[in-house]
């Protein structure tokens, strides 16, 4: 727990994908097995409905299910981040809500984005949910999905409020960096990346996890990423991550999740389709995924 009482993320975590059966509905059975692989293979905590679990293809009620499924099928073993953001700060205190009755320690939010708002109806909007919220909120700068950019200032007074938790930043490299920089210090407070690509660089500046897509194929190695780092061996960090530099890159090859998806089922865990309008994977990709599986030493089907 954090000096603001709320649980601080940090490590390796898996945004997990949603597994469907060919009809489009979830297939908990699957769910289980991909967040038992995940976890037992050392993931520090886990993200369940967020953009690689298809959230936004979801019903609300469906979005509630994947949450208190996945709090319940990891059992204590691992914190639970829901995905819990939606277009208004009264709707997403109420799944937020929903998520830590469900024993989530906190939710993931993205800024108001389409029709988005001013910088100061974006503090606003975060102001009134870390209040107001039972769980640590983690704000989510994706300004490639969202088209709204949290710049570094304004993640350094979002970081101040208490209830923010963290900042989750996929963005480039010098955003992060920024980010990081103006946090540092700030007590009960983390910066995890969202790019596979800017893990080592994200840890060395001194960020305190990421939040990745390829940790749901290949955890083992993600965490030994984050171990070597940890104990200041980036040459061996550096060693296992230029053999995961091609997997990476094919994860968001094609629209994603589908390349996620095509390689958990490679390894043996359904993960099922995307729902419409995403589309599936192409073979040419899967062939590629396949190739690289094996180079790493995975027995693929």
């Amino acid at each position: 727990m954090s000096s603001k009482g709320k649980w601080v993320p940090e490590g390796m975590i898996s945004a997990l994908p949603t597994p469907f059966y060919a009809d489009e509905s979830i297939n908990f059975d699957a769910y289980k097995k991909l967040i038992d692989y995940v976890i037992e293979n050392g993931m520090h905590s886990v993200l369940a409905g967020g953009s690689t679990g298809e959230y936004h293809v979801m019903t609300l009620d469906e979005r509630k299910s994947v949450i208190q499924k996945a709090c319940e099928f990891a059992a204590g073993r691992a914190p639970v981040i829901a995905g819990t953001g939606r277009y208004t700060a009264k709707d997403t205190i109420e799944l937020t809500e929903y998520a830590a009755k469900c024993g989530a320690s906190a939710g993931l939010v993205l800024p108001p984005y389409y029709q988005t708002t001013s910088r100061q109806g974006i503090i606003d909007f975060y102001r009134e949910i870390a209040a107001n919220a039972p769980i640590g909120i983690i704000a989510y700068n994706y300004p490639s999905a969202t088209a709204v950019t949290l710049d570094p200032e304004l993640c350094l007074e979002l970081a101040q409020l208490d209830g923010i938790v963290c900042i989750k930043d996929t963005d480039d490299g010098m955003h992060t960096c920024e980010t990081v920089a103006l946090t540092k210090g700030i007590e009960g407070f983390s910066v995890v990346n969202g790019f596979e690509f800017l893990i080592i660089p994200t840890l060395a500046i001194g960020a305190q996890g990421t939040m990745g897509i390829t940790h749901n194929v290949v955890p083992k190695e993600m965490v030994q990423i984050y171990d070597y780092m940890m104990a200041n061996d980036w040459k061996a960090a550096a060693e296992i991550n230029q053999k995961l530099y091609k997997l990476n890159k094919y994860m968001e090859y094609e629209p994603y999740p589908g390349p996620i998806k095509a390689a958990l089922e490679m390894i043996g865990i359904e993960a099922g389709p995307v729902r419409k309008p995403l589309t599936q994977t192409s073979e040419g990709l899967k062939a590629k995924i396949r190739e690289e599986l094996v180079a790493l030493g995975y027995d693929v089907k």
